[in-house]
C-alpha cells in the first residue's frame, strides 16, 4: 500500500507536470521548425525505447518514450536528439533536401526554431497565471507592519508598527508581498527600506537575516527576512479581480519575478550568501508535485508555471547540448560568417552533455539527502 500510494500520490503527478512542459517546450521547437520549413523526422516526450506513437503523413513519428525526463524534437538531417547535425549525411543531400534540415537552414531560421522551446514555456506560465488571476483573482495585503520581530533586522533599523513601507532601495511597492518577495532573494545584502510614518518617508537601512524556515509540508528553505509581520487589521487582506487583459500583465509581471528571482539565487550561489542545497532535482520536484497535488488542482497548475520558467531558463543556459549552447554556436556563426567545425561541435557537445549530467546527478544527491536528513 505504501509504494502504491507513493506512486499515486508522487509519481504520478510528477509524470504528467512534467510531460505537459516538456510537450509544450518541444512543440515551440515543432511549429517554428516547421514554419521554416525544417522537416521533423521524430517528436518524442521522454527518452529511451518507444512505449507508444504513430507516424504522421509528414513521416514525423509522435511517440511517447519509457523515462519520462524530458524530450525532443529530431529534425531531419540530425545525427541524435540533440541536434548535432550529421556532416556525412549532409553531404550526401540535394540542396533541396538540405534545406529541409536544421543544419542547412539559413541561420536566422535556426535561431528562431532553437529559441522557440524556451520562449513557448514563459508563454505556457504566463498563460497559467493570467487563467489563475482570472479566475481566482489575487489575494493581496498592504505593506503596512503590524509587528516587529525581536532580535531581527527591522528591529535594529528601527521600524515601528504601523509603519507602511512604501519603498525598497528607491523602487515603489504596492503589496506586502511585494516586500517578502524583493527580501527573500536578498539575504545579508544591505537593502534601504523607505517607510511612512507620521505623513514623512524615512529611510532605514537594514541587512535581511539568512533564514531557514521550515514550510507546511516540512521543507527546509533558505531565504532572507527582515523580520516584519502584518495582519488582517493592518494589511487589509482583500482579493483583487482582473480582466483578461489584466490577468494576461499580471502573468507577465509574475513571470517576471520568477524570471528575475532565479538570477538572483544563482547570484546568492556564487558569491556564497546561499547554499547549493537548495538546489533541487528529478526527486525534489516528484516530491513538490506530490504536495501541491494535496492542495487541490490550482496548486499543481500554479507549479506547473513556475517549473515551466525553470525549464525554460535552463535550456537557455550556454551549455552545449541546450538551447543556449545551440544559440552561442549560431552566435559565434554570425560573428565568423561560418560554422564551427563537425569535429569542434561534437567535442563542445560531449562537454555539455558531461556538464548536464553531472548537475542532474548532483541535483539528485542533494534531493536524496535532503530526504534522508
Amino acid at each position: 500500500m505504501a509504494i502504491l500510494s507513493f506512486i499515486t500520490g508522487y509519481i504520478i503527478p510528477f509524470i504528467l507536470v512534467l510531460s505537459l512542459l516538456v510537450f509544450v517546450h518541444e512543440m515551440g521547437h515543432y511549429l517554428v521548425g516547421r514554419w521554416c520549413g525544417i522537416r521533423a523526422t521524430a517528436f518524442s516526450v521522454g527518452f529511451g525505447p518507444e512505449l507508444a506513437g504513430f507516424t504522421d503523413r509528414r513521416g514525423t513519428r509522435w511517440k511517447i518514450s519509457a523515462i519520462p525526463l524530458g524530450g525532443y524534437v529530431k529534425f531531419f538531417g540530425d545525427e541524435d536528439a540533440a541536434s548535432l547535425p550529421d556532416a556525412s549525411g549532409l553531404q550526401g543531400m540535394t540542396e533541396e533536401e538540405r534545406a529541409q534540415t536544421l543544419a542547412g537552414a539559413k541561420l536566422w531560421k535556426r535561431a528562431a526554431t532553437v529559441a522557440a522551446g524556451p520562449i513557448a514555456n514563459f508563454i505556457l506560465a504566463i498563460a497559467i497565471f493570467a487563467v489563475l488571476f482570472s479566475v481566482y483573482g489575487k489575494v493581496v495585503a498592504d505593506p503596512v507592519v503590524a509587528e516587529v520581530q525581536p532580535d531581527s533586522a527591522a528591529l535594529a533599523a528601527g521600524v515601528e508598527p504601523g509603519d507602511r513601507l512604501v519603498a525598497l532601495d528607491g523602487s515603489r511597492i504596492r503589496t506586502f508581498d511585494d516586500v517578502r518577495r524583493y527580501v527573500s532573494v536578498r539575504p545579508e545584502t544591505p537593502i534601504v527600506v523607505t517607510v511612512e510614518r507620521n505623513g514623512q518617508d524615512i529611510d532605514l537601512p537594514m541587512v535581511p537575516k539568512r533564514t531557514e524556515i521550515t514550510d507546511q509540508f516540512g521543507n527546509k528553505v533558505e531565504l532572507g527576512l527582515i523580520g516584519i509581520v502584518t495582519n488582517e487589521e493592518r494589511g487589509n487582506f482583500r482579493v483583487e479581480s482582473f480582466t483578461p487583459l489584466q490577468a494576461v500583465a499580471e502573468g507577465v509581471t509574475e513571470t517576471g519575478h520568477i524570471i528575475t528571482g532565479t538570477f538572483r539565487y544563482i547570484g546568492n550561489l556564487v558569491t556564497g550568501r546561499m547554499k547549493a542545497d537548495q538546489l533541487g532535482g528529478p526527486v525534489r520536484v516528484a516530491q513538490a508535485s506530490g504536495q501541491m497535488a494535496t492542495l487541490g488542482f490550482a496548486a499543481v497548475i500554479q507549479l506547473a508555471a513556475v517549473l515551466s520558467v525553470s525549464i525554460g531558463l535552463l535550456n537557455l543556459m550556454p551549455v552545449p547540448v541546450l538551447d543556449g549552447g545551440h544559440l552561442v554556436f549560431y552566435a559565434i556563426e554570425a560573428v565568423r560568417g561560418r560554422p564551427l567545425g563537425a569535429g569542434a561541435q561534437e567535442m563542445a557537445f560531449r562537454i555539455g552533455l558531461a556538464m548536464v549530467l553531472s548537475l542532474m546527478v548532483f541535483a539528485t544527491f542533494n534531493d536524496i539527502s535532503n530526504l534522508i536528513g
